[in-house]
């Protein structure tokens, strides 16, 4: 599979190290797109991607894939290009989908096109449930508790914990786009942007962004918390949303699916 890359931050040079390896030799990232051409050229001498500043030359590639690696405003802004050209995609910007007319736009192109828009589980787990319990309508409760250092959250140093936000994922993405896409994917794995509720905790006591998940329905209670390393080189990226996007690329293909 030969994959295109926009951006040229933490995660596009994560996915080209892992990728340049011969133990993934499934995967090959052949193209870069992005605005930076400091970073954009270093990439392409260490790893051997071509870089552009022309989107519609990135897409007139040879590339299967292209992953979203870079901002809400840039997936926004590509998105339909993509779908439209036929290239399947990989989206680590959630926030992207924060409206729902755009959302469904998206899903109807991509579905008269043939194309498959895949959303990464990223910093969390526990969508697999979400789904099967909502699957008759039978979720009636998610919440979501995030609890980062002040550092993570782009924030001065603080001495004491304080809670900076509590409401709905909607207003959650629109007040934190680049910290809490993990809101947002919920409600879309759940019962959507209104209905999923949403608290964010600044803990300069923390080495270690937090997500606790609450979910009551039908099917009984989930109660789920995951501790995430962040990636050295960005403490704002968790590691295992960068791993998401590994594994969505590695099993695309799988003739065995686990979940859904």
């Amino acid at each position: 599979m030969r994959i295109g890359i926009i951006g040229t931050g933490n995660i596009a040079t994560y996915l080209l190290e892992i990728f340049s390896q011969e133990k993934h030799t499934e995967c090959q990232v052949v193209s870069l797109f992005g605005r930076s051409h400091e970073a954009g050229r270093q990439l392409e001498e260490q790893y051997g991607a071509v870089f552009y500043t022309d989107f519609q030359a990135f897409l007139q590639t040879s590339i299967d894939l292209v992953v979203e690696a870079a901002t809400v405003e840039a997936a926004v802004q590509y998105m339909k290009k993509i779908v439209e050209n036929k290239k399947d995609l990989i989206v680590s910007s959630i926030g992207a989908f924060k409206d729902e007319p755009f959302l469904q736009e998206i899903r109807e192109l991509a579905e008269r096109n043939a194309v498959t828009i895949y959303l990464p589980s990223g910093a969390i787990g526990g969508l697999d449930l979400l789904q099967s319990a909502n699957a008759i309508g039978g979720l009636r409760d998610v919440r979501i508790t995030t609890r980062k250092s002040p550092r993570s959250l782009g924030m001065e140093p603080i001495q004491e914990e304080a809670v900076l936000f509590e409401g709905c994922a909607r207003e959650a993405i629109e007040r934190f786009p680049k910290n809490v896409n993990v809101a947002l994917l919920l409600s879309l794995a759940g019962i959507g942007s209104e209905k999923t509720m949403v608290r964010v905790i600044a803990d300069p006591g923390i080495d270690r962004n937090t997500h606790f998940i609450e979910a009551a329905g039908d099917f009984g209670e989930m109660r789920l918390e995951i501790e995430n390393m962040p990636m050295p080189s960005n403490p704002k990226t968790s590691y295992l949303a960068a791993l998401s996007i590994v594994s969505t690329l590695k099993n695309r293909r799988t003739a065995v699916r686990i979940g859904s």
